[in-house]
């Protein structure tokens, strides 16, 4: 089973687990993009390959030409890493942790 992320106009609404068969029979299956639990920083935990940069969630951002999933961003001094598309600060060391 994987999970999808419905998109509408760029933002997630929500996230379900499902199967591929199942989405295929939504009257919208285009709204549904698959992301992965174990893609956190454009780096899969498991050793696999990334899917989307980031596990997507409520109210992140799909970047349809870079295909990844992004946070909102947590305030003005934040910069997007578009690398690991995650929001760094430069006044504090790492990265913020999504949603």
């Amino acid at each position: 089973m994987s999970h999808f992320a419905q998109v509408v106009n760029g933002k997630v609404q929500q996230v379900i687990r499902a199967e591929q068969d199942f989405i295929n029979t939504l009257s919208n299956p285009n709204e549904w993009i698959q992301t992965s639990y174990n893609t956190y920083g454009n780096v899969h935990r498991n050793g696999g390959t990334a899917l989307r940069a980031n596990y997507a969630g409520f109210g992140f951002t799909y970047d349809a030409d870079n295909d990844v999933f992004y946070a909102p961003k947590p305030g003005p001094e934040y910069t997007l890493n578009t690398s690991t598309w995650l929001w760094e600060n430069p006044n504090i060391t790492g990265n913020i942790s999504q949603g």
